[in-house]
């Protein structure tokens, strides 16, 4: 007689899904970024800012122009836009007029919108087009090989400044509040909370939105400055970084290694471009 032991019931195994399984286009992952790159954490905040403010996913778009934040757009499961090096936002812009109805948001880094596209974020923000801007700004170039951008802190080294940039930098905010922006906001993606309200409040928000994501390249810009490795960036973030609402964007510039002011400096409301244009504003559209 047998006494062999009776075969177990197969184990029936569920598939596993990520949360974030449905806005991230998994036949293109692995990504591209660095390891202790912030973009991806940018992106993870901005899924989950997306998800919670209920807005259909048919009814949003993304634009990205050319550099390590322009990959975002090929990343995400919306309807997506990688455009070319500078030119985010004036795309952004058409799509926004010919499709009013959809929430468009332009993902990209610091060169490509506020050097390259210098022109068209300053007036788009002056016209008040209602579109989202979100800008990793790691203070570098980080994919055309590391050279001087127009918000590498005064004494980093680049590749294009062996011996330190003498050039004053943008203050990025002040930039935009200069040029009318409704919501400006700044955070690092050390705060990840914060980051994520931030970009839901700027998703609800009509109007030109604004954030500005400090992140680290660990590859480039700290190795080149001897700043040690993205979790070493993290955790200056953390020491150094100092949270002031309603701060005078005109006080906010950011130094080589000093202190970073965060917060929400600005969120105002004002007539977009489109209700001007159409005369929907008080007063005849002015």
């Amino acid at each position: 007689m047998s006494t062999a032991p009776a075969k177990a019931a197969p184990v029936e195994r569920k598939e596993l899904h990520h949360p974030k399984d449905t806005m991230l286009r998994e036949d293109r992952l692995p990504h591209i970024w660095c390891p202790t790159c912030g973009i991806g954490t940018a992106v993870s905040c901005f899924v989950e800012a997306l998800r919670e403010t209920n807005i259909p996913e048919e009814k949003v778009a993304v634009v990205s122009g050319i550099g390590c934040t322009g990959r975002v757009a090929g990343y995400v499961n919306l309807d997506s836009f990688h455009t070319t090096h500078g030119r985010a936002i004036p795309f952004a812009t058409g799509l926004a007029l010919a499709k009013p109805d959809m929430k468009v948001v332009v993902f990209s880094g610091d060169g490509d919108l506020v050097a390259i596209g210098g022109n068209h974020i300053i007036n788009a923000a002056r016209r008040n087009m209602n579109i989202t801007v979100i800008c990793i700004n790691n203070f570098i170039y980080g994919m055309t090989g590391g050279q001087c951008a127009s918000t590498t802190p005064q004494i980093a080294k680049t590749s294009t400044t062996p011996t330190g940039n003498t050039d004053y930098p943008f203050n990025v905010p002040y930039l935009m509040d200069a040029c009318g922006a409704t919501y400006i906001a700044r955070w690092t993606v050390l705060h990840i909370r914060r980051l994520k309200k931030a970009m839901g409040e700027a998703l609800n928000k009509k109007g030109f939105s604004f954030i500005e994501v400090i992140a680290p390249c660990a590859t480039l810009y700290a190795r080149r400055n001897r700043l040690g490795t993205g979790f070493d960036l993290m955790k200056f973030y953390h020491d150094n970084s100092e949270i002031q609402h309603g701060a005078d964007t005109k006080m906010v510039d950011i130094g080589f290694q000093e202190k970073i002011i965060c917060g929400k400096f600005v969120d105002i409301d004002k007539p977009t471009f489109l209700e001007r244009y159409r005369g929907e504003t008080n007063g005849g559209g002015k």
